[in-house]
């Protein structure tokens, strides 16, 4: 044979390979896949894809407004787009003087001309009796059901208590710009009254001190003067640049202090016509959040910011370079208030996000008490801010993030003096604040528009 000169293992090789050719030829597996490919070609040539039908060219079209196909209609005038539209979406209110309408009652003046009287009523006569926070008025300042109620939509954001001790009237401002005005006398729901004189967030509000008939308030661009005897809010200043604060300097209130968030303070007379301010004087602050003013010396009010709480001399404020009188240092992080105490001015509390409260003493060594507190109220609650009793020298009130919520009262010292609590009907943050000025009466605001009064 031809395999004789191949070596055993390959002739076993080529044995075994024609062995299982003859095997696989046997069973004729070429031909059967023959078969199959001749019968899957034909298969494939018999399927038939269906043509699609061709649209009728009378069809009838769907039609579609042309406000869905988002095209302005043939001869009417396009509007233009306000140049600065509101980012939150709250009604934007015109410039100028508003009517003392609330909000709920466009079409029913009874209940507006009942509040209206009651607060012109009260703002007639004052009675002038001081009554200071004792351990025992504190304990029995209770709050009971009645007592609790929603005056304002959204976050309340200001607060203001009228100084009558016939009638409780409160005043809240929320971050929308509405004033609630509420008569806890009232016990039913016609005693809450909502006004709308603001576009934006209300950051602080005072009862005249010269004329409670009066109620100013402050948002970004406004101070606004409430004024019940001619039923009007009207606009005293317009500014360009975001407002914070004010406070008045005169005992008349016909003059006042107004920060900017942008670190400039403005002097403001209600007597000269127009809008503007007599002086914009620019104190250095990158941030300017709260002004007060001394209450004996006014020429003097402190201001607080970013990391600075300072003192300044209002009556050589200039435009530019200004020096303060005197600078509280210490803070490291951001100022959320500073206020002067009610009786001397003696002494300044500050509120702080470094976690502190500090009573510093502007003549008195050591200067200062600090008292460990927790002021991150995060992103959806007022910030802190720690307020004096108007009734004495030597105490303060302040939020807090505790549980069970509770409102606190400090000494001077930093000493824990009293927690106002309800399990029952206090179960939010009262970030905002205010003490009647002659009645031991006390009224916190949380971020859902709720005030509670002790």
């Amino acid at each position: 044979d031809g395999y004789s000169q191949l070596s055993v293992y390959e002739r076993k090789r080529m044995k075994n390979i024609i062995e299982n050719a003859k095997f696989f030829a046997a069973l004729k597996l070429h031909e059967s896949a023959a078969r199959l490919q001749q019968i899957a070609t034909k298969r494939q040539s018999l399927v038939t894809k269906r043509a699609k039908p061709k649209k009728a060219e009378d069809e009838t079209v769907r039609r579609r407004s042309m406000r869905l196909q988002r095209v302005d209609p043939p001869g009417v005038p396009v509007l233009e787009a306000p140049a600065q539209p509101a980012a939150t979406g709250y009604p934007q209110v015109p410039a100028g003087p508003l009517p003392m309408i609330p909000e709920e009652q466009r079409g029913n003046s009874k209940l507006t001309e009942d509040l209206l009287t009651t607060w012109m009523r009260i703002s007639e006569v004052l009675l002038v009796k001081l009554v200071n926070f004792g351990q025992d008025m504190l304990t029995s300042m209770v709050l009971s059901e009645e007592n609790v109620r929603k005056v304002v939509k959204y976050r309340v954001c200001s607060m203001a208590i009228h100084p009558s001790e016939s009638v409780l009237l409160v005043a809240a401002g929320d971050k929308s710009g509405q004033i609630g005005l509420w008569n806890v006398n009232c016990k039913s729901e016609e005693g809450t009254h909502v006004f709308v004189p603001h576009s934006d967030l209300v950051s602080c509000m005072h009862f005249s001190p010269f004329n409670p008939a009066h109620l100013l308030s402050l948002s970004n661009k406004s101070l606004r003067c409430g004024d019940v005897t001619q039923a009007v809010f009207d606009e005293i200043c317009r500014s360009e640049e975001s407002l914070s604060s004010f406070d008045f300097l005169e005992d008349n209130a016909s003059t006042a202090i107004v920060g900017h968030w942008g670190g400039n303070v403005a002097i403001v007379d209600r007597r000269t016509p127009g809008t503007s301010s007599e002086l914009s004087a620019n104190i250095g602050f990158k941030r300017l959040r709260t002004v007060h003013v001394h209450p004996v010396k006014k020429q003097y009010f402190v201001a607080a910011g970013s990391l600075d709480v300072c003192i300044y001399d209002v009556r050589y404020l200039k435009s530019h370079g200004n020096t303060s009188v005197s600078s509280l240092e210490g803070h490291t992080k951001s100022v959320a208030s500073a206020f002067f105490s009610p009786v001397t001015g003696n002494r300044v509390v500050t509120v702080c996000a470094d976690d502190k409260l500090r009573s510093i003493s502007l003549f008195l060594c050591p200067c200062l008490f600090l008292r460990s507190h927790n002021n991150n109220t995060g992103r959806w609650l007022s910030r802190f801010q720690a307020i004096w009793d108007p009734k004495r020298e030597d105490c303060f009130v302040v939020g807090s993030m505790v549980q069970p919520r509770q409102i606190e009262v400090f000494q001077d010292t930093g000493k824990l003096l009293h927690s106002f609590s309800n399990l029952n009907y206090l179960s939010s943050v009262c970030s905002i604040n205010v003490i009647h000025p002659t009645k031991n009466v006390l009224v916190g605001g949380n971020s859902s528009g709720r005030l509670h009064v002790f």
